[in-house]
């Protein structure tokens, strides 16, 4: 099937830019909107949430693997996934942990509610387009889109996918492992949970929860949203027709 900008398909990446490509060769173009557009040799087509991407997590936040697939694991090891996001407008994570050290590249504006165990409290990082957050293995933590589009983020997590069960552990799973619920565990949860104290995990977790609940999600400023609209504009006129 023809995937021409005419069938009603992407025409974000122009024919003289695809048509170049050799094959096997994919060019992502990662919109302000939140939309993404891939080209291959083919032709350019926008993704969507029907056939790319996966849940991510929560309902109604998608991934698209670059590197790796949902059931990387240690035991099924790519070294690292890599993947693209997009959060929801005005939307947050459920709080969670993850088994492996995390880096998030944010392509709009984002906050990151992490939990600092030495100050015993919750922090919250604003991050604005091109910043990139490295989070350590088993911090607590939150990620947020402030804006009221669609975010992309870029992803990567050392040694996990998003179906093994050390991907994204929240307060509730933290507190059941606390409880010594075994059930399924794997062996890789197994040794996780020697060097984690499930229960000081779970009440970390509960503390971003709650500070969400009374903060909310952060909005973007008017320089913020005035860049945004800049950015638009400076994308557009990239583009050639």
């Amino acid at each position: 099937m023809s995937r021409r900008p005419r069938d009603g398909m992407s025409d974000g990446i122009p024919d003289q830019t695809w048509g170049t490509l050799p094959g096997g060769v994919e060019l992502y173009r990662l919109r302000p909107d939140g939309a993404v557009e891939l080209a291959d040799r083919e032709g350019a087509r926008e993704l969507g949430p029907e056939r790319e991407f996966l849940r991510f997590i929560d309902d109604g936040q998608f991934a698209h693997y670059l590197v790796g697939d949902a059931a990387t694991s240690p035991e099924r090891p790519s070294n690292a996934t890599v993947k693209l996001g997009v959060v929801g407008p005005r939307s947050a994570f459920t709080p969670h942990a993850h088994g492996g050290e995390h880096f998030v590249l944010s392509l709009g504006h984002a906050a990151c509610g992490l939990y600092d165990a030495d100050r015993d409290e919750v922090c919250d990082v604003p991050l604005t387009p091109g910043m990139l957050i490295r989070i350590p293995e088993m911090m607590p933590h939150s990620f947020a889109n402030r804006g009221a589009d669609p975010l992309t983020i870029l992803a990567a997590n050392t040694g996990y996918g998003i179906d093994h069960e050390d991907y994204a552990i929240t307060a509730s799973e933290a507190e059941r492992r606390a409880a010594g619920d075994g059930t399924a565990a794997g062996q890789g949860q197994l040794a996780l949970a020697a060097a984690t104290d499930y229960r000081a995990l779970a009440a970390a977790l509960r503390d971003i929860e709650r500070v969400q609940r009374v903060r909310g999600i952060g909005a973007t400023t008017v320089r913020e949203r005035l860049a945004a609209r800049l950015r638009r504009v400076a994308t557009a006129l990239e583009v050639r027709r």
